[in-house]
Parts: C-alpha cells; structure tokens; sequence
C-alpha cells in the first residue's frame, strides 16, 4: 500500500506550545501576553520565560482579523532631519504604548503629493488612525480618510473655525505675541526667514503674526523683509547673510524655527554682527538647539510633549467610538539673549 505523506508540522512556536511549557492554560498565557498586571509575578516569569525560550511571537495578523483592528497608529511627519518633531512625536508614542498600540511614522519631505501617497498606503496596510501635521491638504484625502472611518488627528495647529479635530497651538497668536515684544524693543525695520508660506500654513501663520503685530504698531507690513527657504540651519546662514546685503537691512530677524534661527547666528557671527546689539534673532520652537546656541535664543516655547500626549489620548478615545474635543495649547516666549 502506498504510504500517506504526512503534512509538514511547523516549526514556529504557537500560544499553546508557551502554554505547556510553561504549565499553564493558553488563556493565562494571553493574559500574561495582553494585561500582565492582571497575573502574579511567579506566574508572569514563568510564563515569559517560556516565551523567551521557544521564541514565541503573537500573530498580530490574526489577531487584528478577528478584533477588526490592527492597534498600528500612523503619524506623518514633515521630515526627520531635524528636532522639531522629535520631542512630541516620542510623547504620542509613549501614549499609544500605553494603551497597546505600536506607532508607524513617515516622512513626507514638506510634499503635499508624497504626503498624500503616505496617507493612501498607512491606511491600505491597516493603520487604525493618523496624526497629521496642520491643516493644508486636498479636501479629497479628507474625503477618503471619512469614508474609510479612519480618525486623524490634526497637531501643531490650531484653526477653530475648521471641522477637524485637533491638538495644537495658535501659530498667528504665538508668532504676533514674540513680534510684538521684538517692535517693543524698538526695532522698526524687520526681517523673516521663514518656509514656503504657500504650501506650509504654519509657517503662513507665523508670518501673519508678525504682520498682525506690525499693524497694531502703526507700521507696515508690506516693509517686513522677507526670504523663503527651506528648513536648515545652512539655508538660515544664507537666508539671513540676503537680508543683511540688502540696500536697508533689518535690525531685527525673526526665524520661523529655532534651527533657521541658529543659521542665522551663525551667518552673523561670520559677518562681524554682535547679537543683539548690531541685530536681534528670535527663533520659534524652543527646542534643545535654543539654549545650547551659540547666544541663547529667545523663541517661542511650543509645548510639544503635551501635544504628543493628548494628540494619542485623542485617537484612543475616538478608536473607541467616543468623540474627543480639539485642544487649544498655550505657547509662551521665552526671553533669552538674542533679543
């Protein structure tokens, strides 16, 4: 008789393998795996040595098919070559792990069209809910996000009169607050290294602030200097060595981040300039690069661990069918040596 070929047995090991090793059922393993607080620690150790030894790895693929949900939140970031998110994006992450969800995060290169792709391929690959970077983008990928029942979050903006929910700031408030202090200093004639206003409405904002701000003194806002670039701190030196080449440079140059901000003093060091004396800089973020310039910047404290943390409190609570409110965050200046 012809013998029966046996299927392969496979080698990974699966929860009831943990389970008899560790002499435990397959529910206490998941229990150990899901809530450990809820086992004592014996059996806790028990059971992870278990784990550690077989090599065990839950199945995450079936495990999101049967809860219809995968506990992967993605979070799309304008870029990774610098500070600015870093500090808020590690505070939404240690909220998400509280809660049992992994973070997945993307750069988007300040493109709207990549950041669109990002968007489509989070969501298609079973990303349960998004953080988003301020409000500029194409009414459609809104559109898309609505149909899919996918909750996003919207942070380091804040624009009330928009139906989307968010955790940020007042970019226009801040920015009008610090320009305000700077006109006050008596600086009439006044410079702008800021990003691309047309496809950054953060940084449209910002520029607005200083606008707002100028008005309410009497000035012009047609005489503020400004110059577009990209966020470095190469292009702040560049940016800021334009201005001061110009037929009436500005006594005074406000950056749109701190990392163009210490461009700037960098470019005035090499021309000779004392800060603040000859020129003040004011930056926008403070985060560690402010205090540890070359002159101490004067900036705007954004508070963005508390951003992070309430942006994922946010999603969790939407994830559970509830409806979480906007948050407004306060920002403050912080008065240091560069003005």
């Amino acid at each position: 008789m012809e013998e029966i070929s046996k299927s392969p047995v496979s080698d990974v090991p699966t929860l009831a393998d943990v389970a008899a090793r560790a002499g435990v059922s397959t529910a206490t393993v998941s229990r150990c795996l899901n809530t450990p607080d809820r086992v004592t620690e014996k059996t806790l150790k028990t059971v992870m040595d278990a784990v550690n030894h077989l090599g065990y790895a839950p199945n995450y693929s079936a495990r999101a098919l049967a809860a219809g949900r995968t506990n992967m939140i993605g979070a799309i970031i304008p870029t990774m070559e610098n500070a600015i998110f870093a500090r808020g994006i590690q505070a939404f992450q240690e909220e998400l792990q509280k809660n049992g969800c992994t973070l997945l995060v993307a750069s988007s290169s300040y493109r709207q069209d990549l950041e669109e792709e990002q968007i489509r391929t989070l969501t298609a690959r079973g990303a349960d809910a998004l953080l988003l970077i301020g409000y500029q983008r194409d009414p459609q990928i809104y559109e898309f996000l609505k149909k899919r029942k996918i909750p996003a979050v919207l942070t380091w903006a804040s624009e009330p009169s928009q139906n989307f929910l968010s955790v940020g700031f007042d970019n226009r408030k801040a920015m009008k607050e610090l320009a305000t202090d700077v006109i006050g200093k008596g600086h009439r004639t006044i410079g702008c290294i800021s990003a691309d206003t047309a496809t950054n409405d953060r940084a449209r904002e910002r520029v607005e602030g200083i606008w707002a701000a100028m008005r309410d003194a009497g000035l012009e806002p047609d005489t503020l200097q400004v110059v577009e670039t990209a966020y470095s701190i190469e292009n702040g030196e560049a940016a800021f060595q334009q201005l001061m080449s110009g037929a009436n440079p500005p006594t005074a140059v406000m950056c749109g981040n701190d990392v163009l901000a210490v461009g700037a003093l960098r470019a005035a060091a090499d021309l000779g300039l004392k800060v603040p004396d000859d020129v003040a800089i004011t930056g926008f973020d403070n985060i560690e690069l402010a205090f540890v310039a070359p002159v101490p910047l004067t900036t705007v404290h954004v508070p963005h661990r508390r951003m992070g943390q309430l942006a994922a409190r946010a999603l969790i609570e939407a994830l559970h069918g509830r409806s979480p409110e906007s948050v407004e965050l306060p920002t403050e200046v912080r008065h240091r040596n560069t003005l």
